[in-house]
Order: structure tokens, then sequence, then C-alpha cells
């Protein structure tokens, strides 16, 4: 069985099934394995959270990244922070993709943000239950799968604050896990680790980050791996970029 992993997919619904289809993915064969962040900055983010459920009733393997839980938190929680720190984050585009590309006409206002959560919250309560369940990490007999990182500080890295797993970044990529299986990842493009938007494997060989930045103008990947830990990589670009 081939193991798949993507990750950041941030509302690419696009690049995401050319990205499946290039990669030959099939349930029955396959074992698909989604690190997180199917939501904000890109333009549908509905669509990629109705499929990621669809794909979970097929046995994927569905993770939780630090945008997923923000939405959750900034629709759930309702406090001033959280909805400032989803604001900041692409809160925009997301409430737009369930509410309608035109819904804000221009500014994003307070009282129209709280409106766009209001709807999300009434009418997709069945996405927010879905974000709420996804775990925080996967375990095979080689490999970690988690979205941001694991903390090489903590003893157990099964008992870290869940915040490390979806957000830690240099405290976990510049230091090695002493672990004996290797960590792949998402959360920190891989451009930032390695000035390329390609699949970056550490010099170490204990970390893979597969965040192509997508949303950012990049590339989806998808890492295959095979028995024996044989690696083989796999990208879409975004679609604008195709248009050009």
């Amino acid at each position: 069985m081939r193991v798949l992993a993507i990750s950041d997919i941030h509302g690419c619904y696009d690049e995401f099934n050319q990205l499946l289809l290039d990669v030959c993915f099939d349930p029955d064969e396959d074992r698909l394995i989604l690190l997180g962040d199917y939501v904000d900055r890109g333009l549908r983010s509905k669509e990629v959270v109705e499929q990621v459920m669809a794909l979970q009733d097929c046995g994927v393997i569905t993770l939780r990244g630090n945008h997923d839980q923000m939405m959750l938190d900034a629709i759930l929680l309702d406090t001033e922070e959280v909805n400032s720190r989803w604001i900041r984050n692409g809160a925009r585009h997301t409430i737009e993709s369930y509410c309608g590309a035109d819904f804000f006409e221009g500014e994003m206002e307070r009282d129209k943000y709280n409106e766009g959560k209001a709807y999300i919250k009434k009418h997709y309560e069945h996405h927010l239950a879905f974000l709420n369940t996804l775990r925080l990490y996967y375990e095979t007999d080689t490999h970690i799968f988690v979205h941001a990182g694991i903390n090489p500080a903590v003893e157990d890295w099964k008992q870290q604050v869940q915040d490390d797993f979806i957000w830690i970044r240099d405290k976990f990529y510049n230091y090695p896990t002493r672990l004996p299986k290797t960590v792949v990842f998402g959360h920190t493009p891989a451009i930032n680790l390695h000035a390329s938007e390609k699949v970056w494997f550490s010099e170490d060989g204990d970390k893979i980050g597969i965040d192509g930045a997508c949303v950012y103008g990049k590339q989806l990947n998808c890492l295959e791996i095979k028995e024996g830990e044989v690696y083989q990589t796999y990208f879409v670009p975004l679609k604008q970029n195709l248009e050009k």
C-alpha cells in the first residue's frame, strides 16, 4: 500500500483534485493522509471541507491544522482574541466561500463578519462538527504525520500541548527529534526551509516538510512513501500560474 501525504490545501480545491488525479489516488489501494489547513486564504474552503469529509468516509486520514482550529475558535468561542487572530489569517475568503463571493462588497466590517460567522454556524454545523473531530497526529511503523511538528524538548511528544501539534515552527525543525521515526509535516512552507517550494528533506533524515505554499502562488505537494521508505514527490502549481 502506498502512503500519500498532502498538507495545507487552504481552499485550493482545483489544485487538490488535480493532484489526486496526477498521483492516481485509489482509496482501495492507497492510504491518503491529509495534514490539515483545509481552510483560509484560498477561494474554495467550503468545497475543500466537503471533499475532505467525503474522503474521510472512504478511510482517508484527516489531521487538524492551525487554520482549521482558528476557524473553529472564532465561530464557537467568539472572543476578541480568537476573532482578531482569524481575521488576520484569512477569515475573509473562508466566509466568502460559504456566504458568496460578493458577501462583503468592500472592506470586511465587523458586523458583516459576525453575520457570516452566524450563517456558517447555522447552516454548516456539520462542517464545524467534522473539523472538531480532526486528530492531531497519525503514526505508522516508520513515520509520524502531523500538521506543524513535535517539540523535541518534551520527553514524550504525544503528551505535548495541542498548540505544538498545529503551531510549532523553529523549535521543531531547527533541532533533532531524536526519534526512531521520520516526522512528515506541513505548516512551515518548504521555501522557508530550503529556498524552494519542493518537498524538503532534512539533512539528518528525521523530518520531511511538504507544504509547497500553494495558496501563496507556489505549488501543492504530495509525498509518496513506498515500502522500504522509498520516496517520490508530485506537485501541482497554483492554477493561476498554469493559466499564464
